[in-house]
């Protein structure tokens, strides 16, 4: 649906509610054997992530939302707080140095992905940029510098578990964005925004700032 401006308030809805079942499932499974370092952790990234998507949802977020797509971005986040929790909650490994990466990848994934939407819903919101494309902020390190936000957040919250299998979640989720979401945005772009979009792929980076 991009392109299309909707409130889509139930399928946003459903979204919001799965994460904070997610979220609520990982703080049981995460304080049922008492309370350590890396559980707070834990539950602090697992609920700031339901915080972000409130905000990505209900505000920063213009396009229509199916129910299609409700039921599938719900059940992956119910999914994914449910996962991480239960590794998490399985770690039994007391607070590292190591895990200090992993908060600040937390951070700077929630600060790329919230920030970047943030600067384009302020610029966008200005008559004289209507029917143009945001190219600038943090879209001018990467066209999809949000999706990659989303990727290295998920990156230290799967350290924080000490899991080897948590790093499945930020694998796939990488996979699916270069394989699956983003050429099917750039397709649209392309078409709606045309030299705009060319000369914004000709000098930025497609994913990964500097590199990809």
């Amino acid at each position: 649906m991009h392109g299309e401006v909707d409130a889509s308030r139930g399928p946003r809805t459903v979204i919001a509610a799965a994460n904070v079942v997610g979220a609520g499932l990982a703080s049981w499974l995460i304080f049922r054997d008492g309370v350590t370092p890396r559980d707070v952790a834990l539950l602090v990234c697992a609920w700031v992530y339901v915080i972000r998507l409130f905000l990505t949802s209900f505000v920063l977020l213009r396009r229509g939302v199916g129910w299609s797509e409700a039921a599938q971005v719900g059940s992956f986040v119910l999914f994914l707080q449910g996962f991480l929790g239960f590794l998490g909650s399985r770690s039994g490994v007391p607070w590292r140095a190591l895990d200090w990466i992993g908060v600040v990848a937390y951070v700077l994934g929630s600060y790329l992905n919230t920030g970047s939407e943030l600067q384009r819903k302020l610029w966008k919101a200005r008559p004289e940029n209507k029917g143009h494309l945001y190219t600038q902020g943090l879209f001018s390190l990467s066209m999809h510098v949000n999706y990659f936000g989303d990727v290295v957040l998920f990156s230290g919250f799967a350290l924080l578990t000490t899991s080897p299998w948590a790093f499945l979640l930020p694998v796939v989720m990488a996979a699916g964005f270069v394989f699956a979401h983003i050429p099917m945005l750039d397709g649209y772009l392309a078409k709606r925004y045309g030299d705009e979009f060319t000369q914004w792929a000709s000098r930025t980076k497609k994913l990964v700032p500097f590199v990809y």
